[in-house]
């Protein structure tokens, strides 16, 4: 019987030059794997590069507010109206008596309540509306059952044109009668503005099988939670669990609330006895941060878009002021901004300081900012007018993965007020920001952020499947209190 092998392979190939060329490194992607073989290895950096920093844009939710916890589907809070009486959209003309005799109607809708709260004797100062120039005093004579349609005597020798010829606004400031008359007939009951919003049940999870737990990787991870090593999952882990944490804000930033009910949500899945089918088609929903501001707050479009830096931005910010006058005047703020418009904002307070050169430069708002200080051209905290506002860039608006995407939203300004609010756990009355977080908790069940482990790997025996799956929940929603006070930057 003959013998076979033991041959000599090629395993020489010569070379004109002594020198390192493609086939004698090792190719990590080689079908073969022949190039394991080979003698020279090559330079390696184990450590994965930074190249993005730090990639999260969680922390605004925590600078501002705070999170409470909440048992029920739906959280309502009230908020206070106005204290004095005021309407817009009034008619006024000259009474078919003769002036000094006016006829006021009142159309209920955007600005006015569905009942009035003038009265028989209350005195009006009555507004144009075109320029709110002109304006006309009057005393309140009659009126008809719903307070609409009033006939007022003016105090005034003449009747302004721009009064009785056009749309006004009025406002109660006082009253006046005869002597030995009765008193004011009727009086006015407080009203209160109900608010309400819902949580939102979010998810993610990883999944890795079994074998790839157990495997050892050449590169080194690490993440901005403090995970590292040689082992591939604890990245991806890490990053699911980062990426979910950053989503548990930007769902309250963003969240938007369901204009029609979904029907087709959970088409083709299979509901355990204890869900309901309608359950799993009850998408709500969530009124988040934008769309409360967009809904009842300011919005200020074009901030300082087309003037040279620092020219047209005063005049925008201090019609921001005005409004804020108009609303609760709370004293202190913050700003949220996005690149661009934060330096609008440095350039708009260089300004106004007369010259960072020159040596006759104002003290300006909250810092000490004198000649001395050319080279710092950034601004973090001023004063205008009886506010101080504290400006920081908003990382959100300035990723490229995220708002950065976009030019529709340029800052937000949000007010540093508390109010004060029952607190479940405490058992008494608090004082909690005008922007908080509610999540779902209770003694048994708290879903602020849960996670676990499911499968039959990493410690979890579950299921006979071989992976190990890493569950995120957290259900939860944003409550934004006096968004009046709120204000909303939009691109142009």
């Amino acid at each position: 019987m003959g013998l076979s092998g033991g041959g000599f392979p090629a395993s020489i190939t010569p070379m004109p030059n002594q020198v390192a060329v493609q086939d004698n490194y090792i190719d990590f992607q080689g079908a073969g794997f022949s190039q394991w073989a080979q003698q020279y290895l090559p330079e390696l950096y184990e450590a994965e590069v930074e190249r993005y920093g730090n990639r999260t844009l969680g922390g605004f939710l925590r600078m501002v507010g705070a999170e409470m916890p909440m048992t029920s589907d739906q959280v309502i809070w009230t908020e206070q109206n106005r204290l004095h009486v005021a309407y817009d959209n009034v008619a006024v003309a000259v009474n078919a008596g003769g002036f000094p005799k006016i006829d006021i109607v009142i159309t209920p809708g955007a600005n006015n309540p569905a009942s009035s709260g003038i009265r028989v004797g209350n005195t009006l100062l009555i507004t144009d509306n075109g320029t709110g120039l002109v304006s006309m005093k009057v005393l309140v004579v009659s009126s008809n059952a719903d307070g609409y349609t009033l006939v007022a005597e003016a105090y005034d020798a003449a009747a302004p044109a721009a009064i009785t010829g056009g749309a006004c606004s009025l406002f109660v400031y006082g009253s006046e009668f005869p002597k030995g008359t009765n008193g004011m007939s009727g009086a006015i009951e407080p009203g209160v503005t109900t608010r309400k919003n819902s949580p939102i049940i979010l998810k993610d999870n990883y999944e890795l099988a079994g074998s790839d737990v157990a495997q050892i990787g050449w590169i080194e991870v690490a993440t901005e939670d403090g995970q590292s090593g040689y082992l591939w999952y604890l990245k991806a882990e890490s990053e699911t669990r980062l990426r979910f944490e950053d989503y548990l804000e930007m769902a309250m930033v963003e969240g938007e609330l369901m204009s029609t009910a979904a029907t087709s949500f959970g088409t083709g899945f299979t509901p355990t006895p204890a869900q309901a089918p309608a359950t799993q088609q009850n998408i709500k929903g969530t009124e988040g941060l934008f769309a409360a501001i967009e809904d009842r707050g300011n919005v200020y479009s074009g901030f300082a878009g087309a003037a040279a830096p620092g020219a047209g931005a005063l005049g925008d910010f201090d019609e921001i002021l005005k409004q804020l006058d108009k609303q609760g005047a709370i004293e202190e703020n913050m700003l949220f901004l996005s690149r661009a418009t934060a330096l609008d904002f440095d350039d708009m307070i260089a300004a106004v300081n007369g010259g960072f050169a020159s040596t006759q430069a104002a003290s300006f708002g909250l810092f000490e900012n004198d000649g001395d200080m050319a080279l710092n051209f950034g601004f973090s905290g001023f004063r205008r007018g009886s506010y101080d506002f504290y400006k920081t860039d908003w990382k959100y608006l300035n990723d490229a993965t995220t708002r950065g995407l976009s030019n529709e939203i340029d800052g937000v300004l949000v007010p540093a007020g508390t109010t004060t609010v029952y607190d479940q756990m405490l058992g008494s009355n608090i004082r909690r920001p005008f922007l908080h977080v509610r999540y779902r908790a209770s003694e048994s069940e708290d879903r602020k952020m849960k996670s676990w482990i499911t499968g039959s790997v990493g410690g979890a025996y579950t299921s006979d499947l071989d992976v190990m799956r890493v569950n995120f929940l957290s259900e939860r929603c944003l409550v934004t209190q006096a968004a009046n006070n709120f204000v909303l930057f939009k691109g142009a």
